[in-house]
């Protein structure tokens, strides 16, 4: 999740303003770069348990450790909170969670060589803590009561709101990771394009990357639960957005969605200001009782956009918000999936080819399905697999085509192979998981810590 934004103090004078926002992050394709995010759940070595932020072994003490290595700290109430260096930053979720939001890069290589320069740092200050990280999509082992929370304003606010507009909120907050990549456009016609596609194979994205099988030891009955959790966190923020599939749909139109989205907090002075379930619109119009005649500031807008969570979400870049966390290399093949689709005009034709006649009511087949299924969900007289397959090699081509090689003279494509393998094999990271946990684990979840830690 996103602090506070670092857009200018500028007052909004009309609902334009705010189309610009969005429409001023058209850049033309040799201005378009990467970001790659990741959150990865933190353990103590010695019982398992997620580390608190304050203590000698605590979060904070990581991220003291972590400067180190260049890493400038940032403070909230003076308390350390993240971390930022050469446009990347370090940041903490609601319960401790590390994420890694990258900076916005080239080629995928690049990408994947800056997580790899991350895990190592966040190895190696961990070790000395006595501390471990793992990436799967849901905590496997502790329950609720026992995640810790962050010292961070908003945060509160969040905790407070979310048990008002669903049940598994606060689940969202402190149990689930994610890889997420963001992506540019060139234009509107670009934006919606890239959205409309890339919002109808989320669900595709979501079963390749399903690896959250677990709640509190055991099975849950799902292969991404982490998916499952957003369709009962809040549903003014949360979903699959039909009206993207609408004639019309562009920049006004993911204006009017986001004003409709209630409000958390206006960030003033340092401070953040409870405004949950306030209305932005009655803001823009200085009709806040909280804040009586003041008017957004731009800096107001940009915070607002962060805490609407569809699938797919807009700001100045499209960001893909549909897959589980997971060890390295799958970090690495979310961007190469979405960079080879969306990146390459005649990949971007295809994906579009291959989704653009699914009905309202498959789309949301498709993202009520995976969570449970996964690649064995039925559709279309397949299943998700064969779909997955057809996406994959779109992607691959495209990538291709990038060319963008490494010294080894490999191109990106080679990201993919660990998505490839899934989707042959049939079986996603959850099922292997399981296949262990029902097996060689006679039954004990705490083996997932020691074989798939970072």
């Amino acid at each position: 999740m996103s602090g506070p934004s670092t857009v200018e103090e500028a007052p909004i004078r009309d609902r334009d303003q705010l189309v610009a926002f969005l429409a001023s992050g058209g850049k033309p394709e040799s201005d378009w770069r990467i970001g790659t995010e990741h959150e990865k759940f933190g353990f103590r070595l010695d019982d398992l348990r997620p580390p608190s932020w304050e203590g000698p072994n605590g979060i904070e003490a990581l991220l003291r450790g972590l400067t180190r290595f260049g890493w400038a700290p940032y403070e909230e109430h003076g308390k350390l909170i993240a971390l930022a260096k050469d446009g990347a930053s370090v940041t903490l979720e609601p319960a401790g969670q590390l994420e890694l939001s990258g900076a916005a890069l080239e080629n995928i290589h690049q990408t994947c060589a800056e997580t790899h320069a991350h895990l190592r740092e966040v190895k190696a200050v961990g070790d000395e803590l006595g501390l471990g990280f793992l990436g799967m999509g849901f905590q496997p082992k502790w329950a609720r009561a026992d995640m810790p929370w962050m010292p961070k304003g908003r945060y509160r606010i969040m905790r407070e709101y979310m048990p008002k507009r669903g049940n598994l909120g606060l689940d969202m907050m402190t149990r689930t990771c994610t890889v997420q990549v963001n992506l540019d456009f060139r234009d509107e016609a670009d934006m919606v394009k890239k959205f409309r596609t890339s919002l109808a194979l989320q669900p595709v994205a979501t079963a390749l990357f399903a690896d959250s099988p677990f709640t509190e030891g055991r099975p849950n009955g799902y292969l991404s639960y982490r998916s499952h959790i957003w369709t009962d966190t809040d549903p003014d923020r949360t979903g699959m957005l039909d009206f993207v599939f609408e004639d019309g749909f562009g920049f006004e139109r993911y204006v009017d969605y986001i004003l409709d989205v209630p409000m958390y907090f206006s960030y003033r002075g340092g401070e953040y200001l409870d405004l949950s379930g306030r209305s932005f619109r009655r803001f823009l119009a200085g009709e806040l009782a909280e804040l009586p005649g003041a008017r957004p500031t731009m800096k107001d807008w940009a915070d607002h956009l962060t805490t609407a969570f569809p699938e797919v979400r807009l700001k100045k870049y499209l960001e893909m918000r549909g897959a589980d966390g997971g060890p390295w290399n799958r970090l690495c093949a979310l961007p190469a999936f979405w960079v080879g689709l969306l990146y390459d005009a005649t990949a971007l034709d295809a994906a579009w080819d291959l989704v653009k006649d699914f009905s309202r009511e498959e789309r949301h087949a498709l993202r009520d399905g995976v969570p449970k299924h996964a690649l064995k969900l039925p559709f279309r007289g397949a299943t998700v697999r064969e779909l997955a397959l057809e996406a994959l090699k779109i992607s691959a081509e495209g990538l291709r085509r990038r060319a963008r090689t490494n010294p080894s003279g490999a191109d990106e494509s080679v990201f993919l192979e660990p998505l490839f393998e899934f989707a042959l094999a049939n079986e996603t990271p959850a099922e292997r998981k399981l296949a262990r946990f029902h097996g060689p684990w006679n039954g004990d979840i705490d083996h997932v810590f020691r074989e798939f830690a970072y």
